[in-house]
């Protein structure tokens, strides 16, 4: 254990108001002008991976957290500089290469490729929480003191956020981070190695509380459910699949989800594709779990021709392929570019229609994606 000792001092104003706040209130000098503190805390040892410093404002969680780790560790929100036209995709990481930071965004719940493609200034809070957190995992050094962690966005956020974070560090071994925040309740989501409550210079080691379930159920639903919540969230623009099934999950009366599956010629095989999981839930594991719900029910038979049948998936989504290849109930089949020659074809032609250039050269369309295949096999395979 490292003692921390800090001591901070300012000058004491000498005016009528400071004054008379200190005679009203028995304020000695030293009690206005000195913040002292001095705390026990494991920062030398190794075999911890997350350390969170937490209390109210003004009890010296950033003094100590600085005074911990040395002011150069120090990263507070606000003093990240973003670019104004810079879509984050190209600012978060520049040296890494594309996958890396693709694996990283995805990993902390900012799934949407769209909003890669967007400056940060134009991101909502939440984005802009989560884009703050892929730049940390792939630039933040051996060791990190993140200030005013979760301050800024709401609590939903803010829980599920905290949770896809320290499961993302917690990949890389070698690695510590001091989280500094006021809100207790992502203190189960984040699942600490060890706590310093500022409130009280508490120390604890682990969590007493496990991290809360999330449960969902999944219903059926219809395609203006898809069209009114989840569409804007997709990363491709697509027609509705024809005679699907559409399916959600639902998380205390709220859709969180949406996937939808239909059949291959001779219901030979299932095809399951628009699978959005709302932002605020995206990094909390909910949308391979529904994936798989989903896949489980076709399995069985337990879909509109009775049958039972396996489910194919295809994505072009990195963060998607990545998270797919961990799962053992899901199988990789293969990569390809595009659906086939003759789509592809259509596609491109249609672009260059679309861009007022029948005959010159044309913008890929969408059938040029580089997708990648998955195969649902069952739990316990």
């Amino acid at each position: 254990m490292k003692t921390v000792a800090v001591e901070l001092s300012t000058r004491m104003p000498e005016t009528y108001r400071s004054a008379r706040v200190r005679s009203l209130f028995n304020v000695t000098p030293d009690q206005a002008a000195t913040f002292r503190a001095s705390v026990q805390i494991p920062v030398d040892e190794d075999g911890w991976q997350i350390g969170l410093i937490v209390g109210p404002s003004g009890s010296g969680k950033s003094t100590i957290g600085r005074a911990a780790f040395g002011p150069r560790c120090f990263l507070r929100s606000a003093a990240f500089r973003w670019s104004k036209d810079r879509p984050i995709i190209d600012e978060i990481a520049p040296a890494s290469g594309f996958n890396s930071v693709a694996a990283a965004l995805s990993a902390v719940g900012l799934g949407s490729c769209p909003s890669w493609l967007r400056p940060f200034h134009v991101l909502s809070t939440g984005e802009r929480f989560r884009a703050t957190l892929a730049s940390v995992l792939l630039e933040g050094g051996r060791r990190v003191v993140m200030d005013e962690f979760t301050s800024v966005v709401d609590r939903q956020v803010a829980r599920i956020g905290a949770m896809a974070f320290a499961k993302a560090w917690r990949r890389t071994a070698g690695r510590q981070i001091l989280l500094l925040s006021c809100h207790r309740d992502i203190v189960p989501w984040v699942q600490p190695d060890w706590i310093l409550d500022t409130e009280d210079f508490s120390f604890s080691r682990g969590c007493l509380r496990r991290r809360p379930e999330i449960s969902f159920t999944v219903n059926t639903c219809r395609w203006s459910l898809y069209d009114s919540t989840f569409a804007r969230h997709h990363y491709l623009s697509l027609p509705h699949m024809i005679a699907a099934t559409n399916y959600c999950a639902v998380v205390e009366g709220k859709p969180v989800a949406h996937v939808a599956v239909a059949t291959t010629t001779g219901l030979k095989t299932a095809r399951m594709c628009r699978l959005v999981v709302a932002p605020e839930w995206q990094g909390a594991g909910i949308g391979l779990r529904f994936m798989s719900a989903v896949a489980g029910l076709w399995l069985s038979g337990r879909n509109r021709y009775s049958k039972p049948m396996t489910t194919v998936f295809h994505t072009s989504h990195p963060g998607l392929v990545a998270a797919l290849l961990r799962r053992p109930d899901w199988i990789y089949m293969g990569g390809r570019m595009g659906e086939n020659g003759l789509s592809s074809w259509l596609s491109m032609a249609a672009s260059r229609l679309r861009h007022g250039n029948p005959r010159g050269h044309s913008r890929y369309g969408g059938h040029m994606r580089a997708i990648q295949a998955f195969r649902y096999v069952g739990a316990g395979t």
